[in-house]
């Protein structure tokens, strides 16, 4: 946002440990659909003993991390919430948006060892908060990056301070859109039982419709490689190189040399946190068709593992937010060791001379020579 991609047309199996076929109520389907070469079924054994202890390990360092950067994040906003910039506004909505799915992962990792014992109703609320937050997270980081392209590339203000509203509302616009894209989660997510993997699991019913379930598979991923990656991506790699050739026109001053610095670590991290789960979808995606019968239950059980690996490694994206937008600016640095000796943590650190009307994760007040962090 093991593998929880939330979409249309796969189960929760698959969006939190893996895939494989493990997509369809495999009763529709000859036995040798869900089959090794050998003739015996594959029940995933492997690859869920793997996901029993893979998944509530690393979704409980990204939970106690998350929240922890999250909840610092959050907590000096709230301190300086009479002078919010329009970056500040985008990165509350980013926190609240990372701090509600961490909040989804103990469900996911109860179900990894125990199966969903959690009921229908919850089911539908968990996969929804998750799809909602998985998206708006990466749609408000592409507004991010969209806003310093115009103020930086451009110098022009797409959000006036005389119009505060005008920021709220394309964030709100943001969550309606994500809300919208989670309407198949309230539908068609239930408790059912998994016969191949032997548990109950939170899992898309299509059939109660008479739903074409390889139609709705294939268009789910679709969906989630071109608004979840594709756009968001480009936008991303857009504004941040028109950025990056603008800071680089001029002198190399160490103030510019640091906003350079910035840029390319937030763009290095999202394509290494996302880049790999998106390509083991893409294989996914083009393995798991049941029609075919030439995979082996290793080929099934090695994806899996991969898409659990890498879909992790995407969610911990939502630990290196508050690091990447947040704590490289030196003015949140201030207020966070502010706010911590005032808690009673006594904490010595210095920090450099900041612009009285910069952004709280500006380096710097002119936004025409810094990435507004």
């Amino acid at each position: 946002m093991g593998s929880m991609e939330v979409f249309e047309g796969d189960d929760l199996s698959t969006l939190f440990y893996g895939s494989g076929y493990n997509d369809t109520n495999y009763s529709n389907y000859p036995i040798e659909s869900t089959c090794c070469n050998s003739g015996l079924v594959c029940t995933q054994g492997e690859s869920m003993r793997f996901q029993a202890v893979f998944i509530p390990v690393l979704y409980s360092l990204a939970l106690v991390l998350g929240l922890l950067g999250n909840g610092l994040v959050l907590g000096v906003l709230f301190q300086l919430r009479r002078t919010w910039s329009v970056t500040d506004t985008f990165i509350l909505h980013l926190a609240v948006a990372d701090t509600l799915l961490l909040l989804t992962l103990p469900f996911w990792a109860v179900e990894a060892t125990q199966g969903w014992i959690f009921g229908t109703e919850l089911c539908k609320l968990m996969g929804a908060i998750f799809k909602i937050n998985f998206y708006s997270g990466i749609f408000l980081l592409a507004c991010i990056s969209l806003d310093r392209y115009l103020s930086i590339v451009h110098a022009v203000q797409m959000y006036s301070r005389r119009k505060p509203w005008a920021v709220q509302a394309s964030c709100l616009c943001v969550w309606l859109f994500c809300l919208l894209l989670s309407i198949p989660d309230w539908v068609f997510l239930e408790s059912s039982s998994d016969v191949r993997r032997d548990k109950v699991e939170c899992t898309h019913n299509y059939q109660r419709f008479n739903a074409n379930m390889k139609h709705w598979r294939l268009a789910s991923r679709l969906l989630y490689h071109v608004v979840g990656f594709l756009l968001p991506s480009a936008v991303m790699v857009y504004c941040y190189s028109c950025i990056l050739l603008r800071l680089r026109g001029g002198s190399q001053g160490p103030q510019k040399q640091k906003a350079i610095r910035v840029i390319l670590a937030l763009v290095v991290v999202f394509f290494i946190s996302w880049t790999p789960y998106n390509i083991t979808m893409l294989v996914d995606t083009v393995q798991s068709d049941p029609t075919k019968a030439n995979q082996t239950c290793a080929d099934i059980t090695a994806l899996d593992v991969s898409l659990t690996v890498t879909s992790t490694l995407g969610y911990l994206h939502c630990c290196l937010n508050p690091v990447l937008y947040a704590f490289v600016g030196v003015k949140f640095r201030r207020h966070l060791l502010d706010m911590l000796n005032t808690w009673g943590c006594r904490i010595k650190g210095h920090v450099g001379p900041i612009a009285r009307r910069s952004s709280m994760w500006s380096e710097s007040g002119d936004t025409s020579y810094t990435s507004g962090f």
